[in-house]
């Protein structure tokens, strides 16, 4: 049915109609189901980059600090229930509502007390999250992505400020917002709660100090209203320093004391494909991380460079069915930044990856690349990652981009031109076709291939 109404609808008329059929949807799954969240304190997390990490700091402080937590995340689904994260088995961050609904069951009766929810701007505008009762809410920062859906940044940044906006009129809860001042969209965020707290470095009343960067993790003071916090991050890039800002926010908010929130931090070692090394004996580093956007290449790259005694080399793509106008701005600060750029796939979904592979190519050129000397368009993942190892030398720095977590890589399926401008689930086998796929895994596999490799 929904396929055939976006054949005959009009595709304006359909976007302005469908989120409320979401929301009938989400209200009957909600009433069907006797409203599961009620009683849960519900932390949502919001933005652009960030969002998987901020969640994973956050659960980690709470759980060091003896409280009954739960996480949604990109990556996983932790029940709090002691069995400890397992594999987010959608695609997506945030869940259609029936399996939202029914994983928060589960959550409820595990005998959680707190859920951490990664919330997608998708989710806001399709009303999956309608009546989640939200107690504090978290924006890490608003960049350009998701504009094939939402049409304009605008409507972007007003989706993700809808969790704001949620999370004050819940009268149960907090209405506490914690916002990053540095980011332009701050100050949006924090006027759409009672209670705002705002971080930054440059900004905000929470603000980071005396920072210290290593290339494996940070440290800084930050002070608040007399308050003083002296911040271990087992993270590293400077990126990291925003999302253990917000974390403290939380922190904060909840009525945890400076010795717990730096505890909490201090707890958390590693994030799944979120700046993550394979280390296999090699001279030259590794580093597989999600970014996928331009904002984030630019804060990865101002990162690691500083930090190569040779040549940056990043392999990344561009998802298919997603915003088509980030991929040569992606393309052109890879060029701008790296020595070395191999564009390939990464979910191609029902978009000829050629085509893709292109519109990155054309940033890149821009930015002075040249096609076949310090540009390469290798469409197979696989073999990109190998070419990758191979021409990496001592003191060179490999760069695995886009995929991060991920487990599967989406290519097109058999009815993939019949079904080009729908909008269906990812997991419509008649568009596309899942491959698995480690990134880590491949990783080292490339690396015990090179001719020189000495295991």
């Amino acid at each position: 049915m929904r396929t055939l109404v976006k054949k005959i609808v009009p595709r304006g008329v359909f976007r302005a109609v469908e989120p409320y059929g979401h929301l009938g949807e989400a209200v009957l799954t909600q009433v069907r189901a006797g409203f599961p969240a009620k009683g849960l304190k519900v932390i949502g997390v919001t933005g652009t980059d960030g969002k998987t990490t901020t969640c994973t700091l956050i659960t980690a402080m709470l759980r060091a600090n003896g409280y009954k937590v739960a996480m949604m995340t990109t990556i996983s689904v932790d029940y709090g229930d002691g069995s400890g994260p397992q594999p987010n088995p959608t695609r997506l961050t945030t869940m259609g509502v029936g399996s939202l609904v029914a994983k928060i069951k589960k959550i409820k009766a595990s005998g959680a007390e707190w859920l951490v929810l990664e919330t997608t701007s998708h989710a806001l505008a399709q009303h999956r999250v309608w009546s989640i009762p939200y107690v504090v809410s978290v924006m890490t920062n608003i960049g350009h992505e998701h504009l094939d859906y939402h049409g304009t940044f605008e409507r972007y940044r007003d989706a993700k400020k809808m969790l704001f906006t949620q999370t004050d009129r819940n009268k149960q809860g907090l209405r506490v917002g914690v916002a990053n001042a540095d980011d332009p969209s701050g100050g949006l965020f924090a006027k759409a709660v009672k209670n705002p707290i705002t971080y930054g470095i440059k900004k905000g009343n929470l603000r980071a100090k005396d920072i210290k960067l290593t290339p494996s993790g940070s440290s800084y003071n930050a002070t608040i209203e007399g308050d003083s916090y002296h911040i271990t991050c087992h993270l590293p890039g400077s990126f990291n320093v925003y999302n253990t800002l917000a974390a403290v926010g939380v922190g904060r908010a909840i009525g945890l004391t400076p010795a717990q929130i730096e505890k909490g931090i201090a707890s958390l070692h590693a994030v799944e494909g979120r700046m993550t090394r394979v280390d296999e004996g090699q001279n030259f580093e590794v580093i597989v991380d999600y970014a996928h956007t331009p904002e984030s290449f630019e804060k990865l790259f101002a990162e690691v460079r500083p930090l190569t005694k040779g040549r940056l080399i990043a392999v990344f793509g561009s998802a298919g069915r997603r915003d088509e106008a980030k991929r040569a701005m992606q393309g052109k600060v890879a060029g701008r930044d790296c020595d070395i750029v191999i564009a390939t796939e990464e979910d191609d979904r029902d978009i000829d990856g050629t085509e893709i592979l292109q519109q990155i190519a054309e940033g890149a050129l821009e930015s002075g690349k040249k096609d076949g000397v310090d540009l390469f368009l290798i469409h197979n993942r696989e073999e990109a990652v190998q070419a990758a190892i191979d021409m990496a030398k001592k003191g060179d720095i490999v760069l695995l981009l886009g995929k991060g977590h991920e487990k599967s890589i989406l290519g097109n399926g058999p009815k993939a031109a019949e079904l080009r401008h729908l909008q269906q689930d990812d997991s419509d086998p008649r568009r596309v076709v899942k491959r698995d796929y480690d990134e880590i895994k491949c990783a080292r596999t490339a690396l015990h291939k090179r001719p020189n490799h000495k295991s």
